[in-house]
Order: C-alpha cells, then structure tokens, then sequence
C-alpha cells in the first residue's frame, strides 16, 4: 500500500468504524436482533441484473435475503445484519465485486415505514460524528432535516429524462436513462426516494394494491449517489414464483446465467408474515461521510492491490 493512501485511509478507516457501531447501536436500540447468515448459498433469488460468483459451496451471495427472510418465516420480527455480499463484473468508481451491506427486515411494515427509518439512521450516524444536519459532498451541501423530498419513478422520467417511463419500458431503455440522465439529478441539495417502480423491474416487491402495474418500492438517492433499495415484501409464494419463471425466461433467451430455482426460498415464503425490507450499501455511505470521490477511498483493500 502506498504511502498516501496508507495516510488518508488511517483517519477514513476510524470513521468507518464509528459508522458500523453507529449502525449497530441505532438498530439494536429500536429492538431489532443482529443475525448472522451464510455467505456461501445453493441458489440465489433470480433478479435482473444480478450475477453473483460460483464457489465450491454454491454461490457467493449477491445479497443475504435469500437467508434473512426465512427467519421472519420463522418468527424473527425484526434483524438486521452488516456483511460481505458479491457480485460479478462489478467495478467502478461506486462499484467493487466485493462489498458491505446493511439489510434490515421488519414483519408488519412497508416501504413507507422502511423510508422514515432511513431517515432516522442516517441523522443519528450524523450524530454519532459529532456532524451538523448540513454535510457536504463533493462540494454539494446537503440538508439532511426530515422529512426528505419524495418523487415517484414516473416524475423523475417526466422531469430529467429524455422519455417518459412508459416510453423507456416500452424501448428497453429504463436502465440507460436511469443511469446515464436521471440518478445524477437525484438528491442534490436533499435526499430524495425515488419510489414506485415498475412492478416489472422489481421482482421480489409487493405490487401496489391501486396499481398492480407499479411496485411497493423505493430507492434513496443523496448527492446523486444511490445509498438503499427497499420494498414491501412479495409474500404470496405462486405470484413469487412466476415472477422468477419470467426472469428465468428472460436470462434464457438472452444467453444469460441460469441459476439452480430456489424452491426452499419459495417453500419458507408461504409461512412469511407482511413485512418490509432493506438493503443500504455501506461502502456508498462511508463516501456520503467522508466526503470520498471513489469507493476504493472507503476500503481497506481493492482487489487490485491483493
């Protein structure tokens, strides 16, 4: 490791560990329970997008869902875990195949409760840095004083896209716009949900019962950066399962992975109580507050320095 990097990750690297106990110590004292689940697994949830490694054992996880939701199955009303999760051909300025993820499940919440914890969370690892309601990130000031500004999926089309979201569906170009023209308009000034996706770019999400078309989720944008993915939970197992069908046909007849179908997952969901749930990247986090360009700022190691 270089010199410089070795100097600037000394101070990054304690403030990382106060935002890890931060988390810990927000979650736990609103009586949610730390559970630890395995990283190596049979059969990951088929998502678009989503390639998670090949290992001995299985898979490496691209999230540890296809575990955590058993537990509320089981009784578990509200977990949460931080751990390594793994995705393949994921390397960037936002992005490493190897990262850290907050997940977190409560039985009888939805989305609409999981954004007023975001909220919550993030003002007291604030606090826990000694930081005013104001930070700045990349030289953009940003308010963090609840409630945050909601905009739904179709008015950030309508507003910074080049085409309204049915157009973009309809075109295959929802992820292109997305990224490419309106996630760096997104939380500049304010965090922001961007909420009620497509229900066809949300497969795990519960439809909203006036709109079946649009999902129960959200995503949190601050300083253009996506922090968290939450939705309510899909808990019906055969609607479940022909939303897997369809990704399944899809990943065939582009020529993508098929992974093994997680029939065990479906078997569990049928005893799962209504619940939301949430995956925060805290990698992307560690940037929002250190003020870091990249997120090799933020790790101890990239996999190029190994």
């Amino acid at each position: 490791m270089d010199l410089a990097r070795q100097q600037r990750l000394h101070e990054t690297l304690r403030v990382r560990s106060k935002i890890l106990a931060g988390i810990r110590r927000f979650f736990i004292n609103n009586q949610y329970i730390e559970v630890e689940t395995p990283i190596c697994i049979p059969a990951p949830l088929p998502e678009p997008h989503i390639d998670p490694p090949g290992a001995a054992c299985g898979y490496l996880q691209p999230s540890p869902e296809v575990c955590m939701k058993p537990l509320l199955s089981a009784g578990f009303e509200r977990i949460f875990q931080i751990c390594k999760c793994f995705r393949q051909s994921e390397r960037g300025r936002r992005h490493l195949p190897e990262f850290s993820i907050l997940e977190w499940y409560a039985a009888g919440q939805t989305y609409i409760d999981l954004m007023h914890t975001c909220e919550a969370m993030v003002e007291k690892i604030g606090q826990v840095l000694g930081l005013s309601l104001e930070i700045t990130y990349q030289t953009n000031l940003i308010d963090l004083t609840r409630p945050w500004h909601r905009m739904t999926v179709s008015e950030a089309f309508d507003r910074f896209g080049s085409a309204d979201m049915e157009t973009a569906i309809r075109k295959d170009r929802f992820d292109e716009i997305m990224g490419l023209e309106i996630e760096p308009s997104l939380g500049l000034g304010q965090p922001v949900f961007l909420s009620d996706y497509p229900a066809e770019t949300s497969p795990l999400a519960a439809p909203k019962p006036e709109n079946p078309k649009l999902a129960q989720r959200f995503e949190l944008y601050i300083a253009g950066l996506e922090i968290c993915n939450g939705f309510t939970e899909l808990t019906d197992p055969a609607f479940q399962q022909n939303r897997f069908e369809a990704e399944i046909a899809r990943c065939r007849a582009a020529g993508l992975p098929v992974y093994p179908f997680p029939a065990r997952f479906l078997a569990d969901l049928a005893a799962m109580p209504p619940a939301a749930g949430c995956a925060l990247g805290v990698d992307r986090l560690m940037m929002l507050f250190t003020d870091a360009q990249s997120i090799d700022e933020v790790v101890a190691f990239t996999p190029e320095t190994l």
